[in-house]
This record gives structure tokens, sequence and C-alpha cells, in this order.
């Protein structure tokens, strides 16, 4: 189950967290976004207790969308003890979410 991040708990759900976060940014206009979040949510499932997913309305929380420098979305940044990785834009599919969690060390078998 992902959680919705916003600027007022970033800090708290994000930073602090005791698990790694992989923060989606989206729209609920983007087709491809849409077309990607049941991905998302099965791999939230297949990884829990490992990882957590974020959220990020861009419509929502224009500040975070300009200060992690949005221009496309989806993009996915993981986080995991509160430093960041690089972003992952348009994900292709979730073999590919799968192979960027793996590239920053995030354990996914």
């Amino acid at each position: 189950m992902a959680v919705t991040v916003t600027q007022q708990n970033f800090r708290e759900l994000v930073l602090r967290s005791a698990q790694p976060v992989l923060l989606d940014f989206w729209a609920p206009w983007c087709t491809y976004c849409n077309r990607l979040a049941p991905a998302l949510d099965e791999l939230a499932g297949e990884l829990e207790g490992r990882l957590v997913l974020a959220k990020v309305n861009t419509d929502e929380s224009p500040i975070l969308t300009q200060q992690f420098g949005i221009s496309v979305i989806p993009t996915l940044i993981l986080f995991h003890g509160g430093q960041r990785s690089e972003a992952f834009v348009n994900p292709p599919s979730k073999d590919a979410v799968l192979d960027f969690l793996a590239e920053n060390g995030i354990r996914t078998e």
C-alpha cells in the first residue's frame, strides 16, 4: 500500500523512514503514470517490509516537485537512510523498476 507524501510529511515519511522509500512523482491526468501505478503497487506488496512506496501528486505538491527538479512524470527517486538516488524517469516496466532498485542496493528477491 502506497503512502501519500506532501511537503508537510516529507521529512517524517521519507527522510526519517527506517526502510528505503521509493518516491513516485505522478499526477492523476498522466496516462503513463496511471498505467505504471498497478506495477508499482504490485512491487510494494512483494517488497513489503523491505521497501515503502510513497507517492507525490505533482499537482498538489509543487514545492516538492520543484525541489527535486521534476519536469517529466512519472519519475522515481529512491531514498535510503535519508540519501537519494538519481532520478529514474519514465520507467518502462516493472522489471526495469526492479533493476533500478537492485542497482541501488535494494534486495528484490
